[in-house]
């Protein structure tokens, strides 16, 4: 006799199998959002208006899109607690410039690197430069608690026994600040963070590089679901060979090292001295025409450093620095008021972006705006020949600025439309509004160190957490 389907399962002579539980990718996608952990910083992630940037913001804000989900960034106290909330899975991965090592790798699963840097020591110029680590011994050394600088220390006194230092739960712009004011004299920090706080912090200089290249990578919860992992390194595989990455790095560091000493200096100074008397101005034209103010006043600071009798030789004047044939388009009869030469520049600026073709995204549209405003909009056109002719990409910035100087070259100039321009400067000129930009956004979000131990210095040193001595010598 044959015993029916439904009485073997009653008498449990067929297995059931139960379905497999979805992977993390399957209830991340689910779920319609990605938990990224992050840290506040200047290549990390803060405020701007409206909203947030940063390179790892944006990088995790794409890997969120490419899945098709939202991104929800959760910002962690310090790396210390960053590290121990992912390891705790209170997010799905960690985005806040992490260096790979090899104590780190023990408890989290690292993507595929997609940045190279170098530890440097970081001191204040004027003083006695540190040319290795000897020279540190009569100075005062501070490092972020649970960094891979701290990592980095521990291995050098192996070789360096008596090297000590503290570690402190500080952002890493507080610790410079801390350098600048002479609280400490040295901290760690690496290459890419410098490249990019170096302009707020003008007085500060590398003395060394600490140890060879790092890599940094996302973190991730490591365990035997790698689903998540691995679609993103398919996302940053896919970015390195459409050189998006190149694109994005270019867009947080391409212009960083175009402001000296001196240009950070006058800049801070008049910031304060001359800014406050046109900020209403650039607000308000801002906010008529789309535009930041503060890239508004970035623009007029390159032009005339906020000076409304500014003039140059070839009859551009004005704070805004307008040429006689521009301001007839605009209808300006007074290009030395303050109100008209702004309104004016921002309506300008907006006709230029409204030119770009709609394909090109943000922010390379607005570079593109600012070049033409610059050389003007027709020699633009010939940098952008020039590059597809090269067969590079003429909508992106990070192609396009490497072709613009090619217009003042013979052999160059003389196969396209508009002729002979100064192409070098355009490419200075966005460069250095952007870091113009930038040091607005820093005074506005206040990346710097908190006010208070600013006002009280022994406040700092309660954060202070000495590192461990080290090991006795044999035989002691």
């Amino acid at each position: 006799m044959v015993i029916g389907i439904r009485d073997q399962l009653e008498k449990g002579l067929v297995p059931v199998f139960e379905p497999a539980p979805p992977s993390r990718l399957q209830r991340i996608k689910a779920s319609g959002k990605l938990r990224v952990l992050t840290v506040y910083g200047a290549t990390t992630y803060y405020p701007v208006a409206g909203g947030f940037a940063g390179f790892d913001y944006e990088l995790a804000s794409r890997f969120a899109d490419w899945l098709g989900v939202r991104a929800e960034f959760v910002v962690a106290d310090s790396v210390s607690d960053l590290l121990a909330r992912m390891i705790g899975e209170e997010a799905d991965l960690a985005a806040a410039g992490l260096t790979v090592t090899d104590i780190r790798s023990q408890y989290l699963a690292f993507s595929e690197p997609y940045q190279e840097v170098t530890e440097q020591l970081i001191y204040l110029g004027g003083n006695r430069r540190p040319r290795g680590i000897d020279d540190l011994r009569e100075g005062f050394l501070e490092v972020m608690a649970s960094s891979s600088h701290a990592r980095t220390l521990e291995r050098l006194r192996l070789r360096h026994p008596h090297l000590t230092w503290s570690t402190s739960l500080a952002r890493v712009e507080e610790l410079l600040r801390r350098v600048q004011v002479e609280l400490i004299d040295y901290t760690i920090i690496d290459s890419n963070q410098f490249a990019v706080l170096r302009r707020f912090f003008p007085r500060l200089k590398v003395a060394f590089d600490l140890d060879e290249p790092a890599f940094l990578a996302w973190a991730f919860v490591k365990d035997q679901d790698d689903s998540l992992l691995q679609a993103a390194n398919r996302f940053l595989q896919e970015l390195r060979r459409k050189r998006v990455l190149d694109q994005l790095l270019e867009r947080y560091y391409g212009h960083v090292e175009a402001l000296g000493f001196v240009d950070v200096c006058v800049f801070q100074r008049h910031v304060r001295q001359r800014l406050p008397r046109f900020r209403r101005l650039f607000e308000d034209a801002g906010s008529r025409y789309g535009w930041d103010w503060r890239l508004l006043a970035a623009v007029a600071y390159q032009e005339s450093h906020w000076d409304i009798r500014a003039r140059s030789p070839t009859g551009v004047q004005g704070l805004m620095m307008l040429t006689q044939q521009t301001a007839r388009q605009l209808g300006v009869r007074d290009r030395l008021d303050p109100k008209t030469s702004i309104f004016a520049a921002a309506r300008y600026l907006k006709q230029l972006r409204d030119k770009i073709p709609e394909r090109i995204p943000e922010p390379d549209r607005t570079w593109f705006a600012l070049a033409a405003y610059n050389i003007g909009f027709g020699h633009l056109e010939d940098a952008r020949v020039l590059t597809q002719a090269a067969g590079k990409d003429p909508d992106r910035w990070i192609d396009v600025k490497r072709y613009l100087p090619l217009l003042a070259k013979r052999q160059w100039y003389s196969r396209v439309k508009h002729g002979y321009a100064r192409g070098w400067e355009p490419v200075r000129y966005v460069e250095n509004i952007r870091n113009y930009h930038d040091l607005l956004v820093q005074l506005e979000t206040d990346l710097s160190f908190s006010a208070a131990e600013e006002k009280n210095p022994l406040a700092a040193l309660r954060r202070f957490q000495p590192a461990p001595p080290p090991p006795p010598e044999p035989g002691d």
